[in-house]
């Protein structure tokens, strides 16, 4: 089948149609059919096509020149070779379920092209998992690294539970500020201890760490001395910033997750802000880092925590801040 290439569009004449009919390739107009690079240099690649001007490799450096060509390429083929129906927009590609293609399915995936060193800005990669969650399709990452192999991430915005038991109330504390922590005098066993706060340092004293106090104080449960004189919430978060330039938006997060009634802890083993348990396990079911929402995070950062996070069975969220509330998203590895 003979295609055409005017340096601007490609084109199969009339009987083009049949490869969209059957296979979902390209889009009909009035000349015949439209294809785009991607699908043309798949189709010659294959033999389903052929140009006068051009062979394969001829064809390819034709294309390298547009923006990221090889990555959206590369990405194209494995999934027409996985078996699905792939056509560009409304990101880079949108996929048809197996067996379902243009005109008699819907799509499943919205998928953006990625290399390994690209950026992840928070607020658009929010903006497009709304999107695609708005026109009912799953929102997919297809990253390729520096030796061209694939990796596919779904990206899911996370609207958290409440844990199934219900949190009894705290009694009310002192605690004497010890550098950016504190100490509280409890014995074993305490309210605090039951609810997941702090770590013991001896028998009678509990060491509470800067976002525990800052919730403990927020909740009016808590009342932090030094030297004899009260220290005010807005006081002990400046103190905090000191040494912790991350620490307002650990609190706004952590916070968020007391709220759901679920138990953070300090996630620095794993290279997080937060492990969490959400329920009785014995085991936290969460990694979770507190990100601004304008936040810019290279993709092989995050690649790193979720591998981190699925060696060791837990689910990777980050919880951007910004002013109307949290939005956790989750980050996992998915096999197409």
């Amino acid at each position: 089948m003979k295609a055409t290439f005017d340096g601007t569009a490609i084109r199969l004449g009339k009987e083009g149609h049949a490869l969209y009919e059957q296979s979902g390739y390209g889009r009909p107009d009035p000349q015949g059919l439209r294809l785009s690079s991607q699908e043309a240099l798949y189709l010659l690649h294959r033999q389903k096509i052929a140009f006068d001007d051009f062979t394969f490799d001829t064809l390819f450096a034709e294309f390298a020149d547009q923006r990221n060509f090889l990555r959206s390429f590369l990405v194209y083929r494995d999934l027409r070779e996985r078996g699905y129906v792939v056509q560009t927009g409304p990101h880079d590609f949108r996929v048809f379920r197996r067996g379902e293609k243009p005109g008699t399915g819907e799509s499943l995936y919205l998928v953006r092209v990625l290399s390994e060193r690209d950026p992840i800005r928070f607020e658009k990669l929010i903006e497009e998992v709304v999107a695609s969650r708005n026109m009912r399709k799953q929102y997919v990452l297809a990253v390729v690294d520096d030796e061209d192999e694939l990796t596919y991430y779904e990206i899911k915005l996370q609207k958290l539970a409440g844990a199934a038991a219900p949190v009894p109330p705290l009694s009310h504390h002192e605690a004497i500020l010890v550098g950016k922590s504190a100490m509280v005098r409890v014995p074993a066993h305490s309210d605090l201890e039951q609810a997941g706060y702090g770590k013991r340092l001896d028998a009678e004293r509990l060491m509470l760490s800067p976002v525990e106090l800052l919730y403990l104080m927020g909740e009016d449960v808590l009342t932090l001395r030094r030297g004899g004189e009260t220290i005010s919430p807005a006081d002990f978060l400046t103190l905090a910033q000191e040494g912790d330039r991350e620490v307002v938006e650990k609190h706004k997060v952590y916070t968020e997750l007391r709220g759901h009634a679920f138990t953070p802890r300090t996630g620095y083993k794993f290279g997080h802000h937060f492990r969490v348990y959400c329920g009785k396990n014995v085991h936290s079911d969460m990694l979770v880092h507190a990100v601004e929402k304008e936040a810019v995070l290279p993709m092989s950062v995050i690649s790193r925590s979720v591998r981190m996070a699925h060696s060791v069975k837990k689910k990777m969220l980050f919880g951007a801040v910004h002013t109307t509330g949290i939005q956790f998203v989750e980050f996992a590895r998915i096999k197409l």
